[in-house]
């Protein structure tokens, strides 16, 4: 039986990482151990070319340079962890993937879309996710509670309000464009609230014996 493959998307701040582990916890709660893991990273390659792209200590990168860097750290995560557990039945929750790309290369650098794309059929042919979940909050209310965390920003989080308005609006076009996979979940509501839809959307799109 072929898995799931599940994708947590939204701006900094929103909670996914939150909801990702709520999200584990009740699909162990239904007898389902979940593969948990994010991009870029992923594997031993790509946490490496997080690093690149995320530690400020690096030096400017340039849009092309993180996009190309991104799809790298990609293409060994869907080769080595993703699809494997996805031909094994197995469940595979994701924080972030090339809607991800879309999003911040695409809407809030600038990086044509067609590019996007194309790097998205090498690194993943045929490979997209069963359900994504855009968790949305505006811009100002995600960066508060990004600065609440009280952490050192990495270069992406460091990005002003503007840059993060306009990757909002790219994954509202994503769902919009894609309503059967893509669902906005409002991010602005109490952490329970927002667990339970999760937890109804995640039950949809699980087929019978799920593992």
């Amino acid at each position: 039986m072929r898995g799931r493959f599940i994708t947590f998307e939204g701006v900094e701040g929103v909670g996914k990482s939150t909801q990702i582990a709520r999200a584990a916890e009740h699909l162990r709660a239904r007898g389902i151990e979940p593969i948990v893991t994010r991009e870029p990273g992923g594997t031993p390659l790509a946490e490496k070319l997080r690093a690149l792209v995320l530690e400020p200590g690096h030096g400017p990168v340039a849009p092309t340079s993180e996009l190309l860097l991104m799809f790298a750290a990609r293409a060994s995560h869907v080769a080595e962890v993703i699809r494997p557990a996805i031909s094994e039945g197995r469940t595979v929750l994701c924080d972030r993937f090339t809607d991800a790309t879309e999003a911040y290369q695409g809407g809030g650098r600038g990086v044509n879309a067609a590019w996007i794309r194309e790097l998205a059929r090498i690194a993943h042919p045929r490979l997209a996710p069963d359900l994504t979940l855009v968790f949305d909050a505006p811009a100002n209310v995600a960066l508060a509670r990004l600065s609440g965390r009280g952490a050192a920003h990495d270069r992406i989080e460091a990005e002003d309000a503007a840059f993060f308005e306009r990757v909002r609006k790219s994954y509202v076009a994503i769902a919009e464009r894609e309503p059967a996979r893509v669902h906005i979940v409002d991010a602005t509501r109490p952490e329970a609230a927002v667990a339970k839809d999760v937890a109804r959307l995640i039950d949809s799109v699980l087929p019978p014996g799920s593992r």
